[in-house]
């Protein structure tokens, strides 16, 4: 038949139906019309037996591909983490308490970072992992990376500590292999400020200088419970004195200096300033020089100042008196050489004008008196001869003459022959000044409830006679500039020149100035170094410690004194109190 609702395609035979009877007369539609009854044939059975086990086979390869794939998701993302093994062949994350100063004030605390591992193995293409992380990365070594990346390993460190942005671009790229482990990044919110005082880390958050190494095991300590470790430092005033060691570095041309401020009545260092400094965010960017501790580890003769010791220790053994003297007229002639002052007066001086004039003349013959034991005895009360007890692993040991012998006791009197380091010389006038009490330096905040205990070193009427001499050298003597009114600022001037080749460089100086305030009842002592400055217009040329020490500390007095809490006095300047010393007139430096 070739009507249009037949298929002319032979198709397989259909099956025989059962008659259907119709009423007569009654409608016939498509949508009532009876179905008839099919019939299947065994043929027919067959196909579709074959099709619905097909069909249940394809599901339970499907289903066994699903309860894969969940199998492994349920792996990775519970049982374990994909990066477990590699993690254990890492360094562990090591915890690191953080440092504050007296205040509370954070200077070293931690940050988690991600650091960029592989796994070598996974590496689909080499070429192209390296170029797409250099691009990213471009600080690292192409050569070394592309070792790295095809040494077979499966774990490597690709780069510690990445920032959130290059975290963020390494994810984005995508490529297998890679995989980040979070880590403790040890950072110094004040950058370069104390940053020879604090030091820094390697990598692994090990110390390696300052008190990160000296305090290593007790910042890593899971006993402290995270407990910070308190300095003595005011961050403040150790911001204000390295602005003006530094302007004054900058001003008269200087390779460097130091500056201290400590506690008379503790020990405590409440600044500690080295420059040039670093950055111990970045310490692979420093050199040895910039990492070089001046306050602490270096040794030098440090001049004049040394006569605060050596008029203290003749007064305290009563070999003289403030009302006693020596003749200053000549010059003293040792062998080959020759003792001269450098603004010398030609003739008998009282013991508080060889102080203020800083004659060397004078300050020889006090030493002479007082014998080479004794002074040798008097300067390791001191603590002139040993390597103090400050907490830090860069602190110099004092160069001691050996044998002590009379030429060694006459240098020492006026700064030669003994080098210390500043700090040595600012713990000494401490002592010398707050009663004759010796505290041992501390960078630690100091306990209440456990005050420090100090050993007696000179007597009370020694110290008060100290803190005359000391404020007159600032109104009558070479220390004019480091007055500021109100604080009643003593100190002492000076100059050395520095040992070079067996001898002395006559032009590369070091100029210093060492102080205390207020003088009615000593709180703090300031010292300043200068490294090798030279002269201005404005110093006439000099570069003397009262020209460029003295002026620093001035204003690191003015600066700091508020911060501390001392309020400028009006009283009775201590120069004068129970009547004048001296009544010859002051000469300028």
């Amino acid at each position: 038949m070739n009507g249009g609702d037949y298929d002319p395609i032979p198709r397989a035979p259909l099956p025989r139906l059962s008659p259907v009877h119709i009423p007569e007369g009654a409608p016939v539609f498509a949508g009532n019309r009876p179905r008839p009854t099919v019939v299947l044939d065994g043929l027919t059975k067959q196909a579709i037996e074959i099709g619905r086990n097909r069909l249940i086979v394809l599901g339970a390869v499907f289903c066994f591909c699903f309860l894969m794939l969940a199998g492994r998701l349920v792996d990775l993302a519970v049982l374990r983490q994909p990066d477990d093994a590699r993690v254990t062949s890492a360094e562990p994350i090591v915890e690191r308490a953080a440092i504050t100063d007296r205040n509370g004030t954070v200077l070293a605390t931690n940050l988690s970072t991600a650091s960029l591992y592989a796994d070598t193995a996974r590496l689909i293409d080499v070429d192209e992992a390296v170029a797409k992380l250099m691009h990213v990365l471009p600080d690292l070594s192409r050569a070394e990376l592309d070792t790295k990346l095809r040494s077979g390993k499966t774990f490597v460190w690709i780069k510690r500590n990445l920032t959130p942005r290059q975290e963020y671009e390494v994810n984005s790229l995508g490529i297998p292999g890679f995989s980040f482990q979070r880590e403790e990044r040890r950072v110094y919110p004040f950058g370069r400020l104390a940053s020879h005082v604090l030091g820094f880390v390697d990598i692994d958050s090990k110390g390696i200088s300052g008190i990160e190494a000296r305090f290593d095991e007790v910042l890593r300590d899971p006993a402290r419970g995270g407990k910070p470790l308190q300095l003595s430092l005011d961050i403040r005033v150790q911001h204000a004195v390295t602005d003006e060691l530094a302007r004054a570095i900058q001003t008269f041309r200087a390779i460097g200096g130091a500056a201290v401020v400590q506690d008379v009545r503790t020990g405590e260092m409440i600044a500690m300033v080295s420059l040039p400094d670093f950055d111990p965010n970045n310490p692979g960017g420093a050199n040895q020089e910039t990492r070089f501790n001046r306050a602490t580890l270096g040794t030098y003769e440090m001049g004049s100042t040394f006569k605060t010791l050596n008029t203290a220790m003749a007064l305290d053994y009563g070999v003289t008196t403030l009302r006693g003297g020596y003749d200053a007229t000549h010059p003293i002639k040792v062998a080959r050489f020759t003792i001269n002052d450098d603004h010398p007066k030609y003739r008998w001086l009282s013991v508080p004008e060889i102080f203020i004039y800083s004659s060397n003349i004078g300050s020889v013959k006090m030493a002479l008196d007082v014998g080479i034991e004794r002074q040798k005895d008097f300067m390791s009360r001191m603590g002139m001869t040993r390597r103090l007890s400050i907490e830090l692993p860069e602190a110099g040991t004092p160069l001691v003459p050996n044998p002590w012998r009379e030429i060694n006791t006459m240098t020492i009197a006026f700064g030669h022959g003994l080098s210390v380091t500043p700090l040595h010389l600012s713990t000494g006038v401490s002592s010398l000044i707050n009663g004759g009490i010796f505290f041992q330096p501390t960078l630690l905040h100091a306990d209440d409830a456990r005050p420090p205990v100090g050993e007696r070193v000179i007597s009370s009427q020694t110290s008060a006679s100290m803190r005359r001499l000391l404020r007159l050298v600032v109104t009558n003597g070479t220390g004019r500039k480091a007055d500021v009114p109100g604080y009643w600022v003593g100190g002492k001037t000076g100059t050395a020149e520095k040992a070079s080749g067996g001898g002395y460089a006559r032009k590369a100086l070091l100029s210093s100035f060492v102080s205390a305030f207020p003088m009615t009842e000593p709180r703090y002592v300031v010292l300043v170094m200068i490294d090798e400055p030279k002269g201005t217009k404005e110093t006439y040329g000099y570069a003397t410690g009262g020209w460029t020490a003295a002026p620093t500390v001035a204003r690191i007095v003015e600066r700091i004194a508020p911060m501390l809490g001392v309020l400028p006095s009006d009283g009775p300047d201590p120069a004068t109190a129970g009547g004048a010393l001296i009544t010859v007139a002051a000469d300028k430096e």
